[in-house]
């Protein structure tokens, strides 16, 4: 049967457009079923804080639960592959942060890209360490602590979230700026590291503000710097790492990314729900009270500030020639 040139033709779009109808379709009906937040740290830390906050919020919106689990380990790295290796239909999802940043440079070998296989999907928030001792440590400020471990190199332990964690960067950067000699003695996430800190099996630690504020308003650690170039509105009295140590700046920043391959509708939707909760003045405030700042955006600026920090961070690393051991 010969078809009028017309009605072919009708014909033939129609059946192009049906696989985006498809699409379309699947990224409205998304979610029907629960979706994992893989966290490359342990409970307690800051990413796991973040990625708790954010999966309560998708679960209200989305009707579905947003569950977090928890994968440390090689500096987030058992994380990210697990998620490079998962279905790439928007069940699986990831809390990228700086060590994903950090970890391009310090491993030779990876069975992925973060920067290739790791789709972007939105920013959270970028939030400052802190320089925080424990207050049996005799030292009040920035030059106070250093003048106590160049009195005892190599007897002052700082713990760290891992090699490559944004604490133990953070700290490297330190040690090398000021040529102090402390002791690197890193942990599986920021929770145990802070829970030996507070039980004073390690002197100072460079954690993230979420995972350490409620210790310092609780009065069990006293925080000596943010390591930011400007004072937190959280923590105004606390001065910056920069303001003794000029020239020292480094943060920590929170995004969620998804395997390579993820229909945009769903990452635009799941971006336009983050997005909503960062301009939801209770999440702002909650945000807030961490220390945090909203990364509004879409995921475009959330991918191009994660090669710019996998560039800085690189040029860091290699400059301080830390290796993952």
């Amino acid at each position: 049967m010969n078809l009028p040139r017309r009605q072919f033709l009708h014909l033939a779009a129609t059946a192009a457009a049906l696989p985006a109808v498809a699409r379309m379709a699947r990224a409205q009906a998304y979610p029907t079923r629960p979706v994992r937040v893989i966290v490359g740290f342990a409970a307690g830390g800051g990413a796991d804080i973040v990625a708790r906050l954010i999966g309560q919020w998708l679960s209200e919106r989305l009707g579905q639960p947003f569950i977090i689990e928890n994968r440390p380990g090689a500096a987030s790295n058992i994380a990210t592959e697990a998620v490079v290796r998962a279905a790439a239909d928007g069940y699986t999802l990831l809390l990228a942060a700086s060590p994903n940043a950090f970890n391009a440079t310090l491993y030779d070998k990876f069975n992925f890209n973060f920067i290739r296989d790791i789709a972007p999907v939105a920013g959270i928030m970028v939030v400052p360490n802190l320089m925080v001792v424990h207050p049996s440590v005799p030292a009040k400020t920035v030059p106070e602590f250093i003048a106590f471990a160049k009195a005892n190199p190599g007897k002052v332990d700082m713990a760290s979230a891992g090699i490559g964690s944004a604490s133990h960067v953070s700290g490297e950067l330190f040690r090398m700026m000021t040529g102090v000699n402390l002791v690197h003695v890193p942990y599986r996430g920021n929770g145990p590291a802070l829970a030996d800190l507070l039980a004073a099996q390690v002197r100072v630690m460079f954690p993230t503000m979420p995972s350490s504020i409620a210790y310092i308003r609780a009065g069990k650690l006293r925080p000596l710097a943010v390591t930011t170039t400007t004072r937190s509105d959280e923590l105004p009295e606390v001065p910056t790492v920069n303001d003794f140590v000029p020239g020292y700046e480094a943060s920590n920043w929170y995004g969620i990314g998804a395997p390579k391959g993820t229909p945009v509708e769903i990452i635009d939707k799941l971006n336009k729900e983050i997005n909503a909760a960062l301009s939801d003045p209770k999440m702002k405030a909650r945000l807030a009270d961490l220390g945090g700042t909203p990364l509004l955006g879409s995921p475009a600026h959330f991918g191009r500030l994660s090669a710019e920090e996998t560039e800085k961070w690189g040029n860091v690393i290699r400059a301080l020639n830390i290796k993952a051991e």
